[in-house]
C-alpha cells in the first residue's frame, strides 16, 4: 500500500485521531517529530480540521520540514535530537494546553501501526507460510504494532524481527538488559530512528512478542537504499531502508541464502534529501561487499604503477590515488569492484598475489577514517624534481583506465595520480610525471601520440599552493 506522505506512519496517527476525535472537541494538537510520524499527524489533522504544531530537531532534513508544512502543520525547530525536541514539546503542551499525540508510546498509535501487519498478511497467499516480517525500530511503535497483530491474530508462527542501526540500538540493549536503557547519544544518519530511549509500551510488547533485533551499519543502509532503487526505481530515506538492511544481515548471519524462505521488509519512508544521495552512492558498494579498499606499498620505480593495476585487472578499478613522498617506496590508495561472492577469499588471494610482486597490501574496507577522510587527503606539498602536472580525459568504458595506463607506461616516473569513477561518461585523471629537461621534446611527442585530451596544470595556482613544495 502506498501512502500520500511517502510514509506508513499516517496509519498510526489516523488510528489515534479517529478514535479520539469523537471524544474531544480539539482546538489544537501537538506532536514531536520522529521520522515520518510528523507527516502522519499533519495529514490526519488536516483531514479532521484540527490545527497541528510539530516540534522537530534543528537537524531535520529539509525535505521533511517542507512536507510537514505543505500538509498544513506549523513547524517548530528545536534542539539537536529527538529527545531535546520532545522536552520542548512537553513544555509547549503544558504552557498552551495543547493535546499531545505521542509518536510511538501510545496503545492507539501502536494499534494504527499494527494495521501494517494486517495489510501484509492480506497480500500474502497462505500467510501462515510467511517466515518473517522485519520492521525498523526507532521508538518501537511500528515493530510493536506489527508483532501484536501478527503474533496474536494473523500468523503466530511468522517471526517479527526489528532492525536498528549500530549507533542507535536502544531496543536491542533494552531487551538484553530486561529494562529500558537510555543511550548517551545516537547516530543521526538514520534520523527517523534516532531515539535514545524506546517507548514504555512498545518495549513491553516487544519484550513479549518480538523475535529479535538485527543491527546494521551505515554502509549496509546505503546498500539497502540502492537495492530498493534497482528493484523499484524508488529512493528511500535511510530509516526507510533499515528493515531491508536488517533482513539482508539476518539472512547472511543465519546462512539462509538459497533456503527458500519467505520474508517481508517494511519500507517505511522515502523522504530523502537529494544532497545525501552523494554519500549513499559512495558507500553502497562497500555495504554490499562488492567493493574493496586497499592501501598498497609498491616500489617507487617506473612500471610499478602499471604492474599494480595489471594485477587488479580485470576487476573494475573505482579509485586510484597516489602522491610521491619517498624515493624508494610508494603508498597507493585504491578501490575496485569484486568479482566473486566470496569477498574475504578474493581479497586475501589478491593480497597474496601482490606480495609476490614485493607489494605490501592491507584491506582497509572497514576503516572509517579511510572511507570518510583519508581518501580525500592523500598527497600534499612535495618537492618532486622535474614534475609536470596534467589533467587527462578519456571515455569511461570497460577497461578504459587500463588502456589509459598502458598508454602512459613509459620510462618517465609517475609522481602523482588521482582517479575516481563517478559513473560519468568521461573519466578524469590528474597525473604528475617526472620529465627531465633533456626529455622535453620526446615527452611532447609522447603526449601528442597518446590520443587523449589533456591540459597541463604545472603553473596552476592550485597545484603550486597545495601539491608542489
Amino acid at each position: 500500500m502506498q501512502h500520500s506522505t511517502t510514509s506508513i506512519f499516517e496509519l498510526g496517527r489516523l488510528g489515534h485521531r479517529t478514535r479520539l476525535a469523537a471524544r474531544h472537541s480539539w482546538n489544537a494538537i501537538l506532536n514531536v517529530y520522529l521520522g515520518n510520524h510528523a507527516q502522519g499527524v499533519a495529514l490526519s489533522g488536516s483531514k479532521l480540521g484540527i490545527p497541528c504544531t510539530i516540534v522537530m530537531p534543528k537537524a531535520t532534513p529539509t525535505i521533511k520540514v517542507r512536507n510537514v508544512s505543505r500538509l498544513g502543520a506549523k513547524v517548530v525547530l528545536f534542539g539537536q535530537d529527538f529527545d531535546e525536541a520532545k522536552s520542548e514539546c512537553a513544555r509547549l503542551a503544558a504552557t498552551y494546553g495543547l493535546i499531545f499525540v505521542p509518536p510511538y508510546d501510545d496503545p492507539l498509535v501502536i494499534a494504527g501501526q499494527g494495521t501494517v501487519g494486517m495489510e501484509i498478511l492480506k497480500q500474502i497467499p497462505n500467510p501462515e507460510t510467511l517466515d518473517g516480517i522485519v520492521a525498523g525500530i526507532g521508538g518501537g511503535g511500528l515493530a510493536a504494532g506489527i508483532a501484536s497483530y501478527v503474533k496474536r491474530i494473523g500468523s503466530p508462527r511468522t517471526k517479527v524481527i526489528g532492525g536498528e542501526t549500530v549507533d542507535a540500538d536502544a531496543m536491542a540493549r533494552s531487551l538484553e538488559k530486561g529494562q529500558r536503557v537510555t543511550l548517551s547519544e545516537v547516530g543521526l544518519f538514520s534520523d527517523g530512528t534516532a531515539v535514545k530511549l524506546v517507548g514504555e509500551e512498545p518495549f513491553r510488547i516487544c519484550q513479549n512478542l518480538l523475535d529479535g533485533v538485527v543491527k546494521v551499519d551505515t554502509d549496509e543502509l546505503c546498500a539497502a537504499i540502492k537495492d530498493v532503487f534497482e528493484e523499484t526505481r524508488s529512493i528511500t530515506e535511510p530509516a526507510g531502508a533499515l528493515a531491508l538492511a536488517a533482513l539482508k544481515r539476518h539472512i547472511v548471519d543465519n546462512e539462509l541464502i538459497g533456503a527458500q524462505k519467505k520474508f517481508v521488509a517494511v519500507i517505511s519512508g522515502a523522504n530523502m534529501n537529494f544532497d545525501r544521495l552523494r554519500f549513499v552512492a559512495e558507500r553502497a558498494e562497500l555495504g554490499e561487499g562488492r567493493e574493496a579498499l586497499l592501501c598498497v606499498e609498491i616500489p617507487e620505480k617506473p612500471g610499478s604503477f602499471f604492474a599494480l593495476h595489471d594485477k587488479i585487472h580485470p576487476r573494475a578499478t573505482t579509485e586510484f590515488v597516489y602522491r610521491y613522498h619517498d624515493p624508494k617506496r610508494a603508498q597507493i590508495f585504491l578501490s575496485f569492484q569484486l568479482e566473486s561472492t566470496s569477498r574475504a577469499k578474493e581479497v586475501s588471494e589478491l593480497i597474496a598475489a601482490l606480495e609476490q610482486l614485493e607489494m605490501k597490501a592491507v584491506d582497509i574496507s572497514d576503516d572509517e577514517m579511510a572511507k570518510s577522510h583519508a581518501r580525500y587527503m592523500i598527497g600534499g606539498c612535495t618537492q618532486v624534481p622535474n614534475e609536470r602536472m596534467f589533467r587527462f580525459e578519456f571515455p569511461e568504458r570497460p577497461d578504459a583506465l587500463r588502456r589509459f595506463l598502458k598508454g602512459l607506461h613509459s620510462g618517465w616516473n609517475i609522481s602523482l595520480f588521482h582517479y575516481r569513477n563517478h559513473g560519468a561518461d568521461i573519466g578524469k585523471v590528474l597525473a604528475g610525471i617526472q620529465v627531465p629537461p633533456e626529455d622535453t621534446a620526446q615527452f611532447e611527442d609522447y603526449l601528442k601520440n597518446l590520443g587523449y585530451p589533456y591540459v597541463e596544470e604545472t603553473e596552476s595556482e592550485v597545484y603550486r599552493r597545495f601539491l608542489r613544495g
